[in-house]
């Protein structure tokens, strides 16, 4: 063995490569031109011994010699040209044998119009190129690895197929745009892998893939080789029928789920699969009515506490409950069903954990240098760069990705505020204004505008859902009008007047009547969607329950009389698990909901009560055609501070019209007079205080004939019973 003695290739080229810091392994490995001859180089640790097998001819196979005991191989194939057919026979120390093709005997992959789109920040199908992907390059079938990571040294592929030794399989980098690539042959489905970075200050890094398909959660963190192109789906007729939906005329009932604590075994507390949901979760969300069911984040997350809202790998379902097949297996299930999936999307930060894309390639790549710009102080993450073309190509890349390869339905923006304001949550002199010295986030509106537009383009039917909590205008309205150009917003102001409103004994509740009022000053200002979401069961906010002023009656009776006043308020509904049947306990990430509760009569009527007005709300258009605009609402009387009640009408384009009154004290009223617009039979189609609902079952015997008495400034009037604590609601039969 005569060491670093190799023709062409200098002996302090063979040493940078051998201690892994050359950045060019095509330069040392493959096959090489030598005068005449053609060498072929191979490292491999593994291998006792190794031989090139030269495929079409009649020759014997030619062996390598080790030229190197840390495993560098060598042979001279005399006369042979560039383009040399061959395969390497590789004898392992147990003295096994497999036939495999040189990675390092392929040219460039990924081409430069991928790059440069990429660099544009415009490469919309960015997931069919960058990440790992199962392929068939001639007679030899493995797996395709390309990441971006301009400033790293090197970048190897590390994984089990190779003994995690990032010497063994360096990547190829790209001239210009920072991306490196690999092709290796045999490695199959399944396979576990990260790439090793060594960056320019020598250190070396092991992260997981920022585009794996699939990945390990808690303390194991490796990527996994998938196929996505494997699925059969069966939702043609629901993806067919929701390009031609509009969102805003269309009724939307949401029920906000923590997959990990919707349900649990309860012999052994763990946690239901994809498949398990299918099989419960999705029956369930049919039967209480629901039109949508919306996942908090479900991309793969490494702490339990934060609810999927720290992400680690953006294209990865977490595998949790199952694997990307069987999370697919769960939203066809949905879909035949006729609904509805919303993901929860968290493109404002990311965790700082060292396998992720925390500092990817030793400098700060996917987040601001500055923690001025860079850094959440309050939640311990780091912000994203989105000046960044290739950073904002990542995200809405990501974003396109779940609407195409998992037909999700919509995305629901977190913390949107915190993307939009340079200071946020900060206090002066710890954030840069912007260029033109205000504290807009100009980077970021770009890509929430340009994320809007790319995803409604390529994906008609869809709805992109901002939590945005502050005045910012034109949230969900068009970006040629100047908006962000989201579908819906969630209107946090009503909820936070509402629930203020609710938790007040009703002795107080006539001196805060303007905070059921004012939501009505701005609710076609939007498209809204009223939410009782997570947020607001948590961190010693309490139940919806336990929010209720009174005795256990009045909590009940409280809770149902707010929740059907939502329905009637313009919007769509957002209401999260465990709020249907009035769940005791705060919200418990680590443990199930309270599903006894169920079997108890009060909590059983508060969810009677819930799916009739699921069912209730789908088939009246009045409740949610005109949404969008204040020809749908009309005030009859907010007058009525002293009682606490209110009424108001909805309407549908088609002239139907519901009457909606609260009585927001426990104090009856019977003979209760109120002026309405036509004269007629008006039904009683809602009413909180129904026996089967858990209430005292006083009501209006199906209904009321109008009177032609004038009232409230209106030709007709009703008289009606009032029931305590109650809402009740009436539709005009003409």
């Amino acid at each position: 063995m005569k060491p670093f003695q190799i023709a062409g290739l200098p002996p302090d080229e063979l040493t940078s490569f051998l201690t892994g810091t050359h950045s060019d392994p095509f330069r040392i490995l493959g096959p090489h031109r030598v005068g005449d001859d053609l060498e072929v180089r191979v490292f491999r640790p593994d291998a006792r011994k190794i031989d090139i097998v030269l495929n079409q001819q009649l020759k014997e196979p030619i062996a390598a010699e080790r030229i190197h005991r840390d495993g560098f191989f060598c042979a001279t194939v005399l006369g042979a040209r560039r383009d040399l057919d061959y395969h390497l026979r590789l004898t392992a120390w147990d003295g096994s044998e497999s036939l495999t093709r040189d990675p390092y005997q392929y040219g460039p992959i990924m081409g430069e119009v991928d790059q440069h789109l990429f660099g544009e920040g415009q490469h919309w199908q960015i997931y069919e190129k960058f990440g790992a992907h199962l392929r068939t390059i001639g007679d030899a079938a493995g797996a395709y690895f390309a990441v971006w990571a301009p400033n790293a040294q090197r970048v190897s592929v590390t994984g089990d197929f190779n003994g995690w030794d990032g010497r063994v399989n360096p990547m190829r980098k790209l001239l210009g745009g920072g991306v490196w690539e690999l092709f290796l042959p045999g490695v199959l489905e399944g396979a576990h892998y990260k790439f090793e970075i060594r960056t320019q200050t020598g250190a070396l890094l092991l992260k997981s893939d920022p585009f794996a398909f699939f990945n390990q959660h808690g303390l194991s963190t490796s990527s996994l080789v998938y196929n996505l192109d494997r699925y059969q789906w069966s939702d043609a007729e629901w993806m067919e029928s929701r390009r031609r939906r509009d969102w805003p005329k269309t009724p939307v009932s949401i029920y906000e789920v923590h997959l990990g604590s919707w349900r649990r075994h309860a012999d052994e507390g763990r946690q239901f699969s994809y498949l398990e949901l299918s099989e419960t979760l999705v029956p369930y969300v049919l039967e209480m009515g629901y039109t949508h069911i919306e996942l908090l984040p479900i991309a793969e997350h490494p702490f339990e506490g934060s609810w999927g809202y720290q992400v680690t790998n953006y294209y990865a379902p977490t595998s949790r409950f199952g694997s990307p097949d069987e999370f697919r297996h769960f939203i066809d299930a949905c879909h035949r069903a006729g609904i509805g999936v919303i993901m929860d999307w968290v493109p404002a930060h990311f965790p700082k954990d060292a396998y992720a894309l925390a500092e990817f390639d030793g400098t700060d790549l996917y987040e601001h240098m500055d923690p001025r710009q860079g850094e959440h102080q309050d939640w311990g993450t780091l912000i994203f760069n989105y000046g960044r073309p290739e950073v904002r190509n990542f995200l809405i890349g990501n974003a396109l990705f779940w609407l195409d390869k998992y037909h999700i339905d919509g995305l629901r923006v977190d913390a949107v505020a915190s993307m939009l304001y340079l200071d946020y949550s900060r206090q002066p002199g710890q954030w840069i204004p912007n260029v033109y010295g205000g504290r807009e986030n100009l980077d970021a509106i770009y890509f929430l505008k340009r994320f809007n537009e790319v995803c409604y383009e390529r994906f008609p039917g869809i709805m992109t859902i901002a939590e945005e909590s502050t005045a910012w205008p034109g949230v969900s309205r068009p970006t040629y009008l100047g908006g962000l150009g989201f579908g819906f917003k969630w209107n946090m102001g009503w909820m936070h007047d509402f629930l203020q409103y609710m938790s007040l004994d009703p002795v107080y509740r006539r001196y805060h009547h303007g905070n059921i009022t004012f939501s009505l000053l701005y609710a076609f200002q939007e498209n809204f969607i009223l939410v009782l979401s997570h947020d607001e069961v948590v961190y010693g906010k309490r139940s919806l329950l336990s929010k209720m002023p009174g005795d256990e009656w009045q909590k009940f009776a409280n809770l149902r009389m707010f929740l059907a006043w939502m329905y009637g308020h313009p919007g769509k509904k957002l209401l999260f698990m465990g709020g249907e049947f009035g769940q005791r306990n705060e919200w418990n990430h680590d443990v199930s909901l309270d599903w006894d509760l169920v079997q108890l009569p009060r909590h059983d009527g508060l969810r009677r009560l819930v799916q009739h007005l699921n069912h209730t709300y789908k088939n009246e258009p009045a409740l949610w055609d005109q949404d969008d605009t204040n020809e749908g609402f009309d005030w009859i009387d907010f007058h009525d501070a002293d009682n606490s009640v209110v009424a108001f009408l909805r309407k549908s384009r088609d002239g139907d019209m519901i009457a909606f009154v609260v009585n927001a004290t426990p104090v009856v009223h019977h003979n209760y007079r109120l002026g309405v617009l036509e004269c007629g039979f008006w039904r009683e189609i809602i009413n909180t205080d129904a026996e089967t609902y858990g209430g005292s079952n006083l009501g209006n015997y199906g209904g009321v004939q109008s009177e032609d008495r004038q009232w409230m400034g209106r030709q007709h009037s009703i008289l009606i019973h009032l029931p305590p604590l109650a809402t009740v609601a009436f539709k005009l039969e003409r």
